[in-house]
C-alpha cells in the first residue's frame, strides 16, 4: 500500500470517528459537515471526496461492523445453535458497543431518509438478510441442519427478531444490555424454534 492510500485511509478513519462523536452526542440533525471536518482537522472539500452527505457516515459506520461476523458465526466452535448464537450475539453486541444514540439516529435515517428521498443503507437489511440464510444454509451443507430446513422462512424471523430487538433497545434509550437481551432469547427459545431442523 503506497503512502497515498494510507494517508486516504487515516483520513477517511479521522472523519467516521469524528463523525461518530459529534452525531452521538447531538444527533445528526443538529450535525454540519463543517463541524464534522472541523473536529476531524480536513477541509470541507475532503470530506466530500470520501462521502456526498452526512448521513453516509452513519450507515459507514454501520457497515464496517457487520462485515466479520458471519465469519465469526461459522468458525464457532459447537453445534448450529451455538453458531447461530455467536452470530446473533455479535450482531446485538456491535450494535451496543457503537452507543445506543448512533442505533438511534441510523434508525431514523432509515425509517424517513434525509430530505434527497434516497435511502444510502437500504442495502443493510438485504445484507443481513443474505448473511443469515448463508449461515443457514451453511448449517444444512454441513449436515447440521435437515436437508428441507425452510433457510427463507427463518432468516426472515431471525432478522425480524434481531432489528426489533435493536429497535425495543433504542425505544428505551439502552437501559438494558441489547446483548443480554439477545442472549436471553437465544437460550431460552432457539432450541425449541430448532428442534424440528437440527440433525440429530
Amino acid at each position: 500500500m503506497t503512502n497515498r492510500q494510507l494517508a486516504a485511509m487515516e483520513t477517511r478513519k479521522k472523519l467516521l470517528n469524528a463523525g461518530k462523536e459529534i452525531i452521538c452526542r447531538k444527533g445528526l440533525t443538529n450535525v454540519s459537515v463543517e463541524e464534522i471536518t472541523e473536529a476531524a482537522g480536513v477541509s470541507k472539500g475532503t470530506f466530500y471526496t470520501y462521502f456526498k452527505r452526512k448521513e453516509d457516515i452513519v450507515h459507514e459506520l454501520s457497515r464496517s461492523m457487520f462485515g466479520e461476523i458471519l465469519e465469526y458465526a461459522k468458525a464457532a466452535d459447537g453445534d448450529f445453535l451455538e453458531k447461530l448464537k455467536c452470530y446473533m450475539m455479535n450482531f446485538s453486541g456491535y450494535i451496543e458497543q457503537s452507543s445506543v444514540r448512533l442505533a438511534q439516529e441510523w434508525v431514523k435515517n432509515v425509517v424517513t431518509p434525509a430530505q434527497t428521498g434516497e435511502n444510502p443503507d437500504a442495502g443493510k437489511l438485504s445484507s443481513d438478510l443474505s448473511d443469515i440464510s448463508e449461515l443457514l444454509s451453511f448449517g444444512v451443507r454441513q449436515g447440521m441442519l435437515k436437508p428441507d430446513t425452510p433457510v427463507p422462512q427463518l432468516a426472515h424471523g431471525l432478522v425480524d427478531l434481531l432489528y426489533g430487538q435493536m429497535l425495543c433497545w433504542s425505544m428505551s434509550n439502552g437501559t438494558y444490555s441489547l446483548k443480554e437481551r439477545t442472549r436471553e432469547f437465544c437460550d431460552t427459545c432457539l432450541e425449541q424454534m430448532f428442534q424440528e431442523y437440527c440433525s440429530h
